[in-house]
């Protein structure tokens, strides 16, 4: 897109402390990762269990809604940056066009990852699985044609999907970036065969 220009800086709180622990599998923010996960299942939970609980269908969408919107926030801007030590943001100028801004956590000098392999995959599995779940919520209410619950879904599908496509693209760079890996991936595979 030529609209998007990418912009990388450095972490707004890299601090050099956290550069010299080695990286281990412990989890170093159990917090954060406890809130990583907490919104994002509760917020299905309550889907799930909604009709069960209560008959009140505005209710069940203030609650779902807002427990959605307290996890892009927290995933967007606290979580990635404690777990992996990556953020983004887009930006409109006043020209209109959009800049799409990206941080990431510097690399010691030793060469060394200063995130946890524990939180990375605890990270990005609610990452990559929480909108995957919400995508086949979109198609069983469509095809039970549960019209007043579609709208739930779909803010689910669009809170968290916008979540997992900020960090891919922060992840792996651009759109050509991530078009060429992909390539090269599926090249790599098929050469393999």
């Amino acid at each position: 897109d030529s609209s998007d220009d990418i912009e990388d800086v450095s972490l707004f709180d890299a601090d050099d402390d956290v550069s010299r622990r080695s990286k281990k599998s412990k989890i170093r923010h159990p917090v954060a990762s406890f809130f990583h996960l907490f919104f994002r299942v509760s917020a299905i939970v309550v889907y799930l269990l909604c009709e069960l609980l209560t008959s009140s269908f505005i209710a069940c969408m203030v609650t779902i809604i807002l427990l959605l919107s307290c996890d892009f926030w927290a995933v967007k801007n606290v979580t990635g940056r404690l777990m992996v030590g990556l953020r983004w943001w887009n930006q409109v100028d006043d020209d209109g066009r959009s800049h799409w801004v990206f941080e990431a956590r510097k690399v010691s000098a030793q060469g060394g990852k200063t995130s946890s392999e524990a939180e990375s995959r605890i990270f990005w599995l609610g990452l990559i699985t929480c909108p995957m779940i919400w995508v086949i919520f979109a198609f069983s209410a469509l095809f039970s044609f549960k019209v007043k619950w579609l709208a739930v879904v779909v803010m689910g599908v669009v809170l968290q999907g916008a979540n997992l496509y900020g960090y891919i693209r922060c992840k792996v760079g651009s759109r050509k970036n991530l078009t060429s890996m992909a390539t090269n991936y599926l090249g790599k595979q098929f050469l393999r065969q």
